[in-house]
């Protein structure tokens, strides 16, 4: 087995073996706790430019399959296990969870302490880390790290979004026509969607005012993705003229991007929120939903204008996780209604989007 290390920029080091492709990468290291789904998150754009270490211990046990996918390619930069199960037992699996990051050039690290970094990172916070199985010098390593971008004030979205719009939905019979905005989609939305009836046009994060009414939709959805949304001021001022004029729908990046649009501002968490069971007050129904995150930033309950009010609060922290402003037909929220990985508790926003879609028509 190859040796590889992972250095964080504050000097801890955590040596093990390789997993996937020989070489080194640099990202943001984060961690998700959910036991599944490694598949899918490894292939959520939200992702981009991140390390993720999995806190549960044995990865890989269900393998790989063509299905479970959320993007056309992996979109970590690296990954980091406890331990690889090399022979997995599914009767869906193409391949295990090593070939998988081999195939797709991502360098990884197995056989460190996953819970004791984890520890390191809620107590520290999520910071870049250096990922190496053919340099183990720390002074060159470090060196690497002090010339990364730190992930705030950094756009991705422009990363990873499509380059020119596409339509989704393949027959097209359906009732509604909605303009999604790609700051970093994942496929599981797009069937959501075109489950509920709709026709999808997809466009590029860099999409304008005018193009999204060129096709006349019946509401905008903002999608996920990755980076600070304070960033990404193209797609701000895009959803700010749109405001007003047609029913918006923003998840996780572009629920954040709608409340900038709103006047309200964001801020990073410490280590951030990614998992498939994070309890969230839905504040209408008084009710607690269990749902799938990954976001590093957060919007300021306390910096939303009076025409907008809070509609869900994550119940670990207390922070924001859903905003909705009637006056000007936008609603958003700070986790993955959509799942994949995950529960299926928030399902109904989708319904509520077309909701007030039809609602919209009427009126």
């Amino acid at each position: 087995m190859n040796k590889a290390v992972l250095l964080l920029k504050d000097g801890t080091v955590f040596e093990g073996e390789l997993i996937g492709s020989e070489g080194e990468t640099i990202g943001e290291v984060c961690f998700n706790t959910g036991m599944s789904g490694y598949q899918e998150i490894l292939t959520d754009p939200s992702y981009c430019s991140q390390i993720v270490v999995m806190s549960s211990p044995h990865i890989g046990n269900y393998g790989i399959n063509k299905n479970d996918v959320e993007s056309e390619k992996v979109q970590v930069s690296g990954f980091a296990i406890k331990e690889e199960t090399l022979i997995p037992s599914n009767w869906r699996s193409d391949e295990s969870i090593g070939e998988y990051l081999k195939n797709n050039n991502i360098t990884g690290i197995k056989g460190i302490d996953t819970r004791a970094l984890v520890s390191h990172i809620r107590d520290n916070g999520a910071m870049n880390g250096i990922i190496s199985s053919n340099d183990y010098n720390i002074n060159s390593l470090l060196q690497k790290l002090d010339n990364s971008l730190s992930m705030s004030g950094l756009d991705l979205a422009k990363r990873v979004t499509c380059v020119k719009p596409y339509l989704y939905s393949k027959t097209n019979n359906g009732k509604y026509k909605v303009a999604a905005i790609d700051f970093g989609i994942k496929k599981n939305i797009l069937r959501l969607l075109e489950a509920c009836g709709c026709n999808i046009m997809v466009f590029p994060a860099n999409a304008t005012y005018k193009d999204i009414l060129d096709i006349q939709p019946d509401g905008v959805f903002l999608s996920n993705g990755p980076g600070d949304p304070s960033a990404v001021t193209y797609g701000i001022k895009t959803v700010k003229s749109l405001l007003g004029n047609i029913p918006i729908f923003g998840i996780c990046l572009g629920h954040q991007i709608l409340a900038l649009a709103l006047g309200g501002s964001t801020y990073k968490l410490k280590f951030g929120h990614r998992g498939i069971n994070h309890p969230v007050k839905n504040l209408s129904k008084n009710k607690v939903e269990i749902t799938s995150q990954n976001h590093g930033f957060a919007v300021d309950i306390d910096s939303l204008p009076k025409n907008t009010f809070p509609t869900h609060i994550n119940l670990n922290d207390n922070t924001l996780a859903g905003i909705s402003c009637p006056e000007l037909l936008a609603f958003s929220v700070q986790f993955h209604p959509e799942s994949s990985p995950g529960p299926h508790d928030s399902r109904y926003l989708f319904e509520n989007f077309i909701r007030i879609i039809d609602d919209a028509k009427k009126n």
